[in-house]
């Protein structure tokens, strides 16, 4: 590792090491409602949207009551699509809005609304985990991916990963893009909380030069 590397990667989670849940209100622990919430932020986040929308939305989801799969099952597609509305999701409100009704109903009625028994079927195979998270409507393999890097603070056998946007930030701040090296010239900062910075660079170009101007003074 480098001298250089290592205060590009002290200066980027200094600044931006906060985990997207961590940003939209979630407290995660390995239950079914913070665990839900995050599959829901999952989804808002997969689109091409801001990032600060899709964690807006999420809040006003949450606000707004729909905050578990019953709830969000339960709730007419207008209420759903009006908190999004009240989070800025726009663009993309009326489907996304059919989407979480769909999703959420799936996993009532295939995982009894608890996400640590699809865990469970994965039965600690993160490649598996990504397959079955797919099967959410709206949720493709970015969403997967999303799911993932955020929970592995809470579910350590996906631990440690560093999916490819978030080498894609460290392509764009001149890191390694190998993970193992990622891991150790961030010391002992926990991989989600990297990850998320990274990806931060990755969809951000004003995060990527700043990070990069700092270092160098």
């Amino acid at each position: 590792m480098s001298g250089r590397d290592e205060r590009v990667v002290r200066e980027l989670v200094g600044a931006h090491g906060q985990t997207y849940a961590q940003e939209a209100g979630i407290r995660l622990k390995d239950t079914p409602q913070p665990l839900y919430r995050l599959l829901v932020l999952a989804h808002l986040l997969s689109a091409r949207i801001r990032a600060s929308i899709a964690v807006a939305t999420a809040r006003a989801l949450h606000e707004a009551g729909l905050r578990d799969p019953r709830r969000m099952a339960d709730a007419d597609w207008q209420e759903r699509v009006d908190a999004l509305g009240r989070g800025g999701y726009r663009r993309y409100d009326e489907r996304t809005a059919t989407q979480l009704g769909d999703a959420a109903e799936l996993l009532t009625e295939r995982w009894g609304g608890d996400l640590r028994r699809l865990r469970e079927e994965a039965d600690g195979r993160t490649d598996e985990l990504r397959r079955l998270l797919q099967e959410f409507p709206g949720l493709g393999p970015a969403g997967a991916d999303i799911f993932l890097r955020e929970v592995q603070r809470v579910w350590p056998e996906t631990a440690p990963l560093l999916d490819a946007k978030a080498l894609q930030g460290a392509e764009r701040l001149k890191l390694p893009k190998d993970p193992g090296r990622l891991l150790e010239t961030a010391g002992g900062t926990e991989p989600a909380v990297l990850a998320a910075a990274l990806v931060r660079a990755a969809t951000d170009k004003d995060v990527a030069e700043d990070v990069l101007a700092r270092a160098e003074q």
